[in-house]
């Protein structure tokens, strides 16, 4: 595999070997800590970003390798009118690897096909985030000890929610995984995913309004933000971007081991005060992360660890 476009690129057993390195990578980093020397990772951002890409660069770093690239659509050729397919003719002159984001939907994947290196899609507009999901699938494995066997509820901005989008196209290739659709009528799952995914593939779901009617029975609680800049106006985003609170409160609805997840970051839709609750992970998240790229990277490199 040379690219990585979404989560379904990797077959279920070559997602075990990936992370099953980098759970090696976590206990044993000096072992790794040199395998990409002389390599460089260019790094796309043509929307804003801070763990994606932080984490990205963490990762060539903590490989011995550097990082090139730009943070923002502004600071590149792209404000000169240069296409997608160009820039990364010219960038696969630089670097050995490129991680990309585009606010378009299917970008990277026409940058990978100009490419001579690889390319991983560090997100497209609305529709994948599967390093994103790589870290989500990471992290429950490693605290939960299985992909498989739990019902999870993922709350919030469903409609526009990449990182929702790719996590139930990888979990749903697990057994007895039951889903549970906790959004607003006005951001539920889009119909591409909910007919085109988990009714295609005769998957456990259910749809709920409220929080509170939903967390007593999940073993894992995915929340995610209400992104304001998905909206077309202003009114729609104040109007919805505090629907979903998660607080003490209805924390004492949860099980004693469901664990809070976020892909970050988070603005009101989880309070501060859950972030001392042993329950709340979405800070070992985002340093899972640093992990799964860091073997991302070392997979599509076909390097081997030191």
């Amino acid at each position: 595999m040379k690219h990585l476009m979404s989560p379904l690129d990797l077959s279920v057993e070559e997602l075990d070997r990936l992370l099953d390195l980098a759970n090696d990578i976590e206990a044993h980093p000096s072992r790794y800590a040199h395998s990409c020397e002389g390599k460089k990772l260019a790094t796309l951002f043509y929307e804003p970003s801070t763990r994606t890409r932080l984490s990205f660069e963490a990762a060539m770093l903590n490989l011995g390798g550097s990082v090139l690239g730009f943070s923002s659509a502004d600071s590149s050729s792209a404000a000169k009118g240069e296409s997608v397919s160009d820039t990364i003719r010219v960038i696969s002159c630089y670097a050995d690897i490129c991680a990309m984001r585009h606010p378009k939907e299917g970008a990277p994947l026409v940058a990978s096909m100009k490419s001579s290196i690889p390319i991983i899609n560090a997100g497209d507009g609305g529709h994948q985030h599967p390093t994103q999901t790589l870290t989500d699938l990471l992290t429950i494995r490693s605290l939960k000890g299985r992909l498989d066997n739990f019902t999870i509820g993922l709350c919030g901005d469903l409609k526009f929610g990449r990182t929702v989008h790719s996590l139930i196209q990888a979990l749903i290739r697990y057994p007895n995984i039951r889903f549970v659709l906790i959004s607003p009528e006005e951001l539920r799952l889009p119909d591409n995913i909910r007919d085109g995914v988990l009714k295609k593939n005769h998957q456990d779901f259910r749809e709920e309004v409220r929080l509170e009617d939903a967390i007593p029975q999940l073993d894992l609680l995915y929340m995610t933000r209400v992104q304001r800049e998905r909206f077309f106006n202003e009114e729609d985003y104040i109007r919805m971007k505090d629907f979903y609170i998660l607080d003490k409160e209805k924390m004492k609805l949860a099980k004693e081991d469901m664990l809070v997840l976020h892909p970050l970051p988070r603005v009101n839709e989880i309070s501060v005060e859950i972030d001392d609750d042993p329950r709340a992970v979405y800070f070992k998240q985002a340093q899972y992360g640093v992990y799964v790229r860091m073997a991302l990277i070392l997979t599509l490199l076909e390097v081997e660890g030191c």
